[in-house]
């Protein structure tokens, strides 16, 4: 994770918020790479969920009336079980400090203990639940070693702000925590002005706030982050169908854009919501372990019936054929596109031995995106600065850099320079040589295989244009 998190800062994937003042925790910046690649995941998502006869767009404004929150549950619900340490002044979520316990039990073979306390943890509901577990299990604070806990506490973890002159309690409203409110608010609306009948969904990208108590592993837990969800309404009695229809489509979606089922796998939820008749996460083999990528959850009626209950508006919808009135049921998709971002970026990256120019072998670091996610897809490099070569390639790289992200490099060998291209993702390289000024064809290098044939330069866009555009089967 150390080594993927320093190639991401030195080629400029991700940096850290306001790092010159010391940075800010939980918070991280998008580099020229970064905000490349998440762009293109975003459109890809798009692409997958809008370019279909059943779901519409949408883009809500981050902040909402509070009345909203208080009728998802969020004002009283939405909270985590905190624990400080007075010695270290350390804080802990509850929840995690015994579940990383139990980790730890199992990983020095005590696993009857391990599995006595992870069905106490299943079990527990309240802060006095999670604190008796932590002092009966004797489990020490992981930075000073000792045991003096304060009494475990709920922390709501929605951020605050105000609007209007005057900030009191009447100006309170909340940075939004979950995009999928913005979408059940304007159910209505999307319905009237679309014409859409039952079932279909609504798609939305956007920012979501969480003031967690502890951010960890990089882009995986953070305080402001990007989500992708959808919410795709059907009629009551039709949600199984449904449910799984939308985790085979999302399960697929990631092998399409070049995840291996041996780093992906699908964990039902052991507790539901009480408003949930089914939920399942999507989880990706970080190299800190297993990690929720993606949500899929059957929510039941529960969303528009309590909005439709806050707002005194009905939410209802009318049967066209059979004039039968009721509230839709609910089945959410919901994926972060920052955390997605980081899993690609973990899968991608890879070292491996190679040849070199002269014979030998060395390491190759590369990172095998999926050429729709890569940040750069075409690197125009012209073997030598002499000889008319950079003016032939600065004309092929304008040309292509109208169609494509490209980068032009002339700096150094060029199998260093194909390492620079390798290390970002890259997938394909066009070298100008000598042979380009007398017969008009180029090098095109394929990064993963490192393989490399002769194309006219006249063919290149049609060349391009099959490697890089979506295939819509898919």
């Amino acid at each position: 994770m150390d080594t993927i998190l320093s190639l991401a800062k030195r080629r400029g994937f991700v940096f850290q918020s306001s790092e010159i003042y010391g940075g800010l925790n939980g918070c991280w910046d998008f580099g020229p790479l970064g905000v490349e690649l998440l762009r293109n995941l975003k459109e890809q998502w798009w692409r997958a969920m809008t370019l279909r006869d059943d779901v519409e767009g949408l883009d809500a404004a981050i902040l909402m009336h509070p009345r909203t929150w208080e009728a998802s549950g969020h004002v009283e619900q939405f909270a985590d079980p905190m624990i400080d340490n007075r010695t270290s002044k350390a804080r802990y979520r509850a929840d995690t400090l015994i579940e990383e316990f139990i980790d730890r039990l199992r990983s020095k073979g005590k696993t009857a203990d391990a599995d006595a306390l992870s069905e106490k943890l299943r079990t527990a509901s309240s802060p006095d639940d999670y604190y008796r577990i932590i002092v009966e299990a004797n489990i020490p604070d992981p930075v000073s070693g000792t045991r003096d806990w304060t009494p475990v506490r709920y922390f709501n973890l929605m951020f605050t702000t105000h609007v209007g002159p005057i900030q009191d309690s009447s100006s309170i409203v909340y940075l939004r925590p979950e995009t999928a409110q913005g979408i059940f608010v304007n159910f209505r609306n999307v319905l009237d002005s679309s014409r859409r009948k039952l079932p279909f969904g609504i798609a939305q990208i956007g920012k979501a706030f969480r003031n967690e108590i502890n951010t960890k592993y990089f882009l995986y837990r953070t305080r402001e982050f990007e989500q992708m969800e959808m919410q795709y309404f059907v009629p009551p009695g039709k949600e199984q169908e449904y449910f799984d229809y939308w985790l085979e489509q999302r399960y697929k979606w990631f092998l399409s854009l070049g995840m291996s089922r041996e780093v992906l796998r699908i964990v039902p939820h052991e507790k539901l919501a009480h408003y949930a008749t089914a939920a399942v996460d999507i989880e990706f083999k970080f190299p800190f372990g297993w990690g929720e990528i993606e949500g899929v959850h059957s929510r039941t009626d529960y969303d528009l019936r309590r909005h439709q209950e806050y707002s005194g508006k009905r939410l209802e919808y009318t049967d066209p054929f059979t004039g039968e009135k009721y509230i839709p049921y609910v089945i959410e998709t919901s994926v972060g596109a920052t955390r997605s971002l980081m899993a690609f970026l973990c899968h991608a990256y890879t070292e491996e031995d190679a040849p070199t120019a002269d014979g030998g072998r060395e390491k190759r670091t590369v990172l095998r995106f999926h050429p729709l996610l890569a940040p750069v897809k075409i690197a125009v490099l012209p073997l030598v600065n002499k000889e008319g070569m950079p003016e032939r390639a600065r004309a092929i790289y304008r040309d292509l850099l109208r169609r494509w992200k490209a980068q032009y490099d002339d700096s150094g060998a060029i199998g260093r320079r194909y390492r620079r291209q390798d290390e970002i993702g890259t997938p394909y390289c066009v070298t100008i040589d000598g042979q380009t000024l007398d017969d008009g064809t180029v090098t095109v290098r394929e990064r993963d295989s490192m393989m490399q044939e002769r194309i006219p330069t006249e063919r290149l866009v049609e060349y391009f244009s099959a490697k890089l555009s979506p295939n819509e089967d898919a």
